[in-house]
């Protein structure tokens, strides 16, 4: 009798220890880590993108940029070196889709705030009117952190090409001069490698929500 119970308490012992890595290895093959994708041109919607590289598949970056924030700041691309950042477009007088990505975007600039990896950038598609003062106004306005989150005005041309041809976001359907724009509500998630990583509709909750777990995603990249 002793020595049933002795092999069934080896058996059990065997079992536990067999069940004990069966469960590691599922847990593990269900939470294997799946980046991000890298997005091209070619895959983003031609309404979005400058003919001129449309047909590009790879190696997509935004390119180098000179602007002006709302406090007068001349802001390039160094100051997001090393950085992963939200970028969008908008202007400050907009009435229909920008004061819901804007509320969105201040959502987001509260989950970062302290992530010292994490910034914001919003172009504005109607540099003429958005003077850094008017930027300044609308900044405070909205509790904008000048430490986590740049508005940007500059040459119309560059945040043109920017938009069509960096960011693949926006619109050429304007009628008031060669770089007129049509801001959509995309917000771009890019990398340290200033790559789009992500596009999210910026005036739904969800995508927001999204967009927050993608940058957490994004970040295991850069802890490995």
């Amino acid at each position: 009798m002793l020595s049933f119970f002795k092999d069934y308490k080896i058996f059990a012992i065997v079992f536990f220890v067999i069940s004990i890595i069966i469960i590691s290895i599922i847990y593990n093959t269900l939470n294997v880590y799946t980046p991000l994708p890298i997005y091209q041109p070619n895959m983003v919607s031609t309404a979005l993108v400058d003919s001129t590289i449309q047909y590009k598949k790879k190696y997509h970056k935004i390119a180098d940029f000179k602007l002006t924030n709302q406090n007068g700041k001349t802001i390039t691309q160094n100051d997001y070196h090393n950085k992963i950042y939200v970028a969008d477009f908008f202007f400050t007088t907009c009435q229909s889709i920008c004061p819901v990505m804007t509320d969105h975007m201040v959502q987001i600039q509260k989950e970062i705030i302290n992530d010292n990896e994490i910034m914001l950038l919003s172009h504005s598609v109607t540099p003429s009117i958005d003077t850094v003062a008017q930027l300044k106004k609308y900044a405070v306005k909205k509790g904008v952190n000048d430490k986590k989150w740049n508005l940007v005005t500059g040459d119309k041309k560059q945040i043109y090409q920017l938009a069509r041809q960096s960011y693949l976001a926006v619109k050429n359907q304007g009628d008031g001069g060669p770089y007129d724009m049509v801001h959509t509500e995309n917000f771009m998630l890019i990398d340290k490698k200033q790559q789009i990583r992500g596009f999210y509709d910026g005036t739904r909750q969800d995508d927001i929500v999204k967009l927050l777990d993608d940058i957490q995603i994004l970040k295991k990249e850069y802890d490995k």
